[in-house]
């Protein structure tokens, strides 16, 4: 099997065996060592390229009033993040969505840590970040002290932010809480206002636990999930497949890479509009909205709301609904000019790649002629 069998977007190991048969076998018959096998590939372009950290976030007493009253103290819980391109570099902090992990932004983080010092978080009991002590911590509030102890970890006094989804209502919420720090803010389709029946709908989708026992139960999750992405090449979303979820010897399967208990605690929260209008009125620095047009978090008329504001600029991605994967060369070119400071100035569309095929996440390829199965 050679590189070119699955072109398109999914580049598959050579694992043929020395009769000319294949090795590799798709479908429900896929096994997890052989999914491991596929995603080291993707792995490759990443190899060296940054460093996994770590530190102590000291969640303060004035978040902690739903505790009782003797267990209230500082309490430490250890926050990982991925350390792109030179330290020394403008600091730009990447935040995503309620079950993202920081390695869903590799892609954009390697697009521009030639430019920056990119710093991709886990959020509180999400990937590598250690777990709130309670479900009543999961909380914007706690997000945004989250994000403000990092930038002092970091030694910085300013920063820009990219935000998704969640990430995105939490930078707005910092940017209002501390006027000056952040220099420029880049808002994936997320704004001030999220309609209540879209975030009940999405709390029914993740507030679940979920045990993948075959690759292809998997892909048929994630996949589904990350239809309204865009161009999201397969090699992507297998990517983020393998950091999205992590191996359970209990479960006899992989499971999402998440503390339950913050998607219940979203859940819980979800049952209303989420509204920011106040504290977006305050923000006035530079902000950048990417709105997927099929974007049913994102609606047309908040853009509009929020366009009518001096000095923020509106990225339409056409064929996309909530969120843009933000790791397509046109959408990162974009914004790497935008952070620059060399526009463009009025408000834009970023033209999609044509769609490659799907084989992990659609259906199953057609093995070759002569050749095993796959």
């Amino acid at each position: 099997m050679s590189d070119g069998d699955f072109a398109d977007g999914l580049v598959v190991p050579d694992v043929s065996d020395p009769k000319g048969g294949f090795l590799l076998s798709w479908g429900d018959a896929m096994t997890w060592d052989e999914y491991e096998l596929m995603v080291q590939r993707t792995l490759e372009p990443f190899e060296g390229r940054f460093e996994q950290r770590y530190f102590d976030y000291v969640h303060p007493t004035s978040l902690q009033g739903h505790w009782p009253e003797h267990q209230i103290k500082p309490t430490v819980v250890r926050m990982a993040y991925s350390d792109w391109g030179d330290p020394d570099g403008p600091l730009l902090i990447c935040v995503g969505g309620i079950a993202n992990t920081a390695r869903r932004w590799d892609y954009l983080a390697l697009g521009l840590c030639e430019d920056y010092h990119v710093v991709c978080l886990d959020w509180p009991g999400r990937g590598m970040s250690g777990w709130m002590p309670t479900q009543g911590d999961y909380t914007i509030a706690t997000n945004v002290e989250v994000i403000r102890q990092l930038i002092a970890h970091l030694d910085c006094e300013r920063a820009s932010i990219v935000g998704s989804s969640l990430g995105g209502s939490s930078a707005i919420a910092f940017c209002a809480k501390h006027p000056g720090i952040v220099e420029r803010l880049v808002l994936n389709d997320i704004g001030p206002y999220i309609p209540g029946e879209r975030r009940r709908r999405r709390a029914q989708a993740v507030a679940r636990h979920y045990v993948f026992r075959r690759p292809a139960d998997l892909f048929r999750r994630l996949g589904a999930s990350a239809k309204n992405e865009g161009p999201v090449t397969e090699d992507e979303l297998l990517h983020n497949t393998f950091f999205q979820t992590q191996w359970s010897d209990g479960h006899g399967g992989r499971i999402y890479r998440h503390d339950p208990r913050a998607l219940q605690a979203y859940a819980e929260e979800a049952q209303d509009s989420l509204t920011q209008w106040e504290e977006w009125a305050g923000i006035d620095i530079p902000v950048l909205v990417l709105h997927g047009m099929l974007s049913d978090a994102l609606l047309p008329e908040t853009v509009d709301e929020m366009t009518a504001k001096p000095g923020v600029t509106a990225m339409h991605v056409p064929d996309t609904g909530h969120t843009p994967a933000m790791s397509d060369a046109n959408q990162i070119h974009f914004v790497r000019s935008w952070l620059a400071g060399q526009g463009p100035d009025a408000h834009f569309t970023s033209l999609n790649p044509p769609a490659g095929p799907r084989h992990l996440f659609g259906a199953a390829p057609v093995p070759p002629k002569g050749g095993g199965a796959r």
